[in-house]
């Protein structure tokens, strides 16, 4: 049950440490347009755009935990790179607007090879970010 816990810190920390901070760097680097820790309310609710990556970022620690906590060496972290990259990027980008309503080919239709590259980068390092952390909070018996 704590372990849990833990994946739910973790996945929040590295949602808001190593996914909005590659973005950043990106940015910064003027590889890619991108926002990062945005306060502005999300669409519909009010809550800021960064307070909602925190709370998904803690929900997809609650997935991707169990799917990894028995890999053993370089396969923990690779398996976590790979489920953060290709699992949250793949809902983010085509699960997620079709259950707010858009057709799912218009939902994947605006988005270029840019973004979604992008999108798996900064999604593998929140992977990543996530087993680090899950590590520390949590090591191997």
């Amino acid at each position: 049950m704590f372990a849990f816990i833990k994946a739910f810190v973790a996945g929040l920390i590295a949602m808001l440490g190593c996914n909005q901070g590659l973005l950043w760097l990106l940015d910064d680097a003027d590889i890619a347009n991108t926002t990062t820790w945005s306060t502005h309310g999300l669409v519909g609710t009010g809550l800021p755009v960064v307070a909602a990556l925190a709370l998904w970022g803690a929900l997809w620690g609650l997935v991707i935990w169990p799917l990894v906590r028995n890999a053993e060496a370089a396969g923990y972290y690779v398996g976590a790179i790979i489920l953060g990259a290709v699992l949250v990027t793949g809902v983010s980008l085509a699960i997620a607007p079709w259950v707010g309503g858009a057709l799912f080919g218009v939902a994947l239709a605006g988005y270029t090879k840019d973004m979604i590259g992008v999108a798996l980068a900064a999604n593998a390092a929140y992977g990543l970010g996530f087993a680090i952390l899950m590590r520390l909070f949590h090591p191997p018996r």
